[in-house]
């Protein structure tokens, strides 16, 4: 079956599959598609047939990929020429599989869109490990790793510990109280360190204990089944944490850890742009959106932008939702790829006849096998819900949430593991600033869903009784420029479809969204607020005192704010659809005042009328009327008038030097007497 992309191979699974609508629904020319029922075995002969053409192929086959995959490279087929797409768990297996046309040619669409490429981040380990405990198993652990590994033994604990009859690994007393770093860099603070004493009998003894000592390691491997040591510890490189009563998840660390020496490498999950950052300025704080939902403490304030340790990132993705700006920007794969993705999809399920599309976005280490048990053992996912698969689903914000609906999309589920609770409350977020634009653009509430379960029979339950939503006549747009830009695009398409097109709607407190007001009795047009901007929201004019405003360019960081000294300025969280959004708004502007030497406009008259009321003839420097005259001069006059009147920087007459002959001859007037 030949498509837009290449050669498209096929199989209902023998059998197990009932894909006549699909080929109706993913044909483009052939009047009888060719369904394969034994791809992978007795009909493996027609994918090396059409491997060895040379043309882009596509199989709708995830279970058999590595054997495709090895009889392709045989066949002298390019590797970035094979792609796969599951067809299987993902629609065929289903109570309505035979409804599942559209669906699928939704997926296979989908899977058109190569991976964009990110760079690497590189981790470097010599196998230095620290093993922290407090009981046998701590030491059994240890000993076991020390086979493989430079292991250093921490005991918080030491009772009822039998000091082995042979010290094969440096055994210490102490209690962690800080830790930093990352696999190949981790560095730890102890109290209560003190190394084992040898002479050790039935018991372990140590030596006389000291506190603040530090060490580093490359691993750690914590058996004290406590608080743990890091933030987001599931995402720290290198630090595991297995729970102590558990033997095989015991066993399993330790088979990680062994082989972990040499060189490795994890994506950069987020390209930051420094220049779009509105975290600080001035030593004012504006926008801490990423810091505060960072579960890694990846991220932390540096100046007037913040800094991000790609090494301990875990690619959550929580920064990307919440970053106003994009200067957090998720690159594995970025929102680009995301929503490029889903117009496909959409698109192609719109072509084939599909209605009331529920979008079920989830992570591949989670969601994924979910889909699988329910498909293999339940009722498989409804005709109309299609999967969407993410790196994390925390990396969803309210760009793409506005784009799916945009694109047709009646309902979005979002699905997160219950362990990732402390994680959720980025996204969680995001969901209330969409349902706010939903419900005020006319759509009913209740159109995106968070569902935090690892049950796949309770997630099998909820996508089977949820209310179908029918979704708006699709407008499909191209993803170009940066976060902003996207959601722009994707909020303006929306309100034209949707059923009530407000001009503005207002959004809840700490919303990234919005304009500021400006009490113009109290501004001054002192503009220090326009130096603050860091979006460019607020723009002076050169040529007059005047304060203007960009709507759609305000992210409501509140540097602005906190920076004016008059306290002036509001904010007040909206989305306005209007053009004029885009354009600058005059808040504030006066009638210049001219300097009275040489006519230029340089302030405004308000400005100098109140500073000469408050210093002229009152201040030592002002006290003459000459030098109050000064004040209403631009900075070129001041400097000529003071140099006119006399140079400002003479003082008295220079002192006679007096030399020791001076005092020798008596040459010394009666004043200095008193020096003699």
């Amino acid at each position: 079956m030949a498509t837009e992309s290449g050669r498209l191979l096929v199989c209902n699974c023998n059998q197990t599959m009932p894909l006549e609508s699909v080929a109706r629904a993913v044909m483009q020319g052939d009047a009888a598609p060719f369904i394969h029922s034994a791809l992978c075995r007795s009909q493996l002969g027609n994918f090396r047939d059409a491997a060895a053409a040379g043309t882009p192929l596509t199989v709708c086959c995830t279970q058999e990929a590595p054997l495709f995959s090895e009889i392709g490279q045989e066949s002298g087929l390019d590797e970035s020429a094979l792609s796969f797409v599951n067809i299987r768990e993902r629609a065929g297996w289903s109570d309505e599989a035979k409804d599942a046309g559209p669906k699928i040619a939704a997926l296979i669409a989908e899977a058109s869109v190569a991976g964009t490429p990110t760079t690497q981040v590189s981790l470097s380990s010599d196998g230095i490990c620290l093993v922290y405990g407090k009981d046998q198993s701590a030491l059994d652990a240890a000993r076991q790793l020390s086979e493989r590994l430079d292991v250093t033994l921490l005991l918080k604990e030491s009772d009822g510990i039998v000091p082995p009859s042979v010290m094969d690994v440096p055994v210490f007393h102490g209690r962690i109280i800080r830790t930093a770093g990352h696999l190949g860099a981790f560095e730890i603070g102890v109290d209560d360190y003190a190394p084992a004493n040898p002479a050790s009998r039935d018991a372990f003894s140590f030596e006389r204990p000291q506190n603040g000592a530090v060490s580093k390691c490359d691993l750690i491997l914590d058996l004290t089944g406590e608080t743990p040591l890091f933030t987001g510890h599931d995402k720290r490189d290198g630090y595991f944490r297995p729970d102590p009563g558990d033997p095989v998840a015991v066993q399993k660390a330790l088979f990680e850890l062994s082989d972990m020496v040499g060189e490795f490498a994890k994506p950069r999950y987020v390209d930051f742009k420094a220049d779009l950052c509105a975290h600080s300025r001035s030593r004012k704080t504006g926008c801490s959106r990423c810091i505060d939902v960072c579960p890694a403490g990846a991220i932390s304030s540096d100046g007037d932008v913040v800094a991000f340790d790609a090494h301990i990132c875990g690619g959550c993705g929580a920064c990307n939702s919440v970053c106003p700006t994009g200067a957090a920007h998720y690159a594995f794969p970025p929102t680009t790829t995301l929503v490029e993705r889903l117009s496909l999809l959409m698109q192609a399920y719109a072509d084939a006849g599909g209605r009331d599309a529920a979008l079920f976005v989830h992570d591949a280490t989670d969601g994924a096998p979910i889909i699988d048990m329910s498909a293999r053992f339940g009722r498989g996912l409804p005709a109309h819900v299609i999967p969407f698969a993410v790196t994390q689903v925390t990396q969803i914000g309210l760009d793409f949430l506005a784009a799916a609906f945009a694109f047709g999309v009646g309902r979005v589920v979002l699905h997160a593991h219950p362990r990732k609770q402390e994680e959720i409350g980025g996204l969680a977020g995001q969901i209330g600033l969409a349902e706010t634009v939903l419900t005020g653009l006319g759509f009913e509430s209740g159109r995106v869903e968070l569902l935090v379960e690892a049950n796949p029979d309770v997630v099998e339950a909820r996508l089977w009784s949820m209310e179908r939503s029918k979704g708006v006549a699709p407008r499909f747009f191209l993803p170009l420029g940066g976060k902003r830009e996207i959601m722009d695009t994707a909020l303006a398409q929306l309100r034209l479809a949707a059923p009530t097109p407000v001009d503005t709607i207002a959004l809840p407190p700490g919303a990234p969204y919005g304009r500021v007001n400006v009490d113009v009795e109290a501004c001054t047009l002192c503009l220090a607020c326009v130096s603050a901007c860091p979006a460019s929201a607020l723009l002076d004019n050169p040529e007059a005192p005047q304060l203007s405003f960009v709507e759609s360019s305000c992210v409501q960081c509140g540097l602005c704010r906190n920076t004016c000294p008059e306290s002036a300025i509001t904010l007040e969280p909206q989305i306005n659809f209007l053009t004029s959004a885009k354009s600058p708004v005059v808040m504030k502007e006066e009638e210049p005042f001219h300097c009275v030497r040489c006519d230029k406009p340089f302030a405004a008259k308000s400005t100098i009328d109140r500073i000469v009321k408050t210093l002229a003839e009152k201040h030592s420097m002002f006290a003459t009327p000459e030098a109050a005259r000064r004040l209403q001069m631009c900075e070129d006059c001041r400097v000529v008038d003071q140099f006119e009147e006399g140079n400002p920087m003479a003082g008295g007459a220079r002192p006679m030097v007096r030399t020791t002959e001076d005092y020798q001859a008596g040459n010394v007037p009666d004043e200095d007497d008193s020096i003699h």
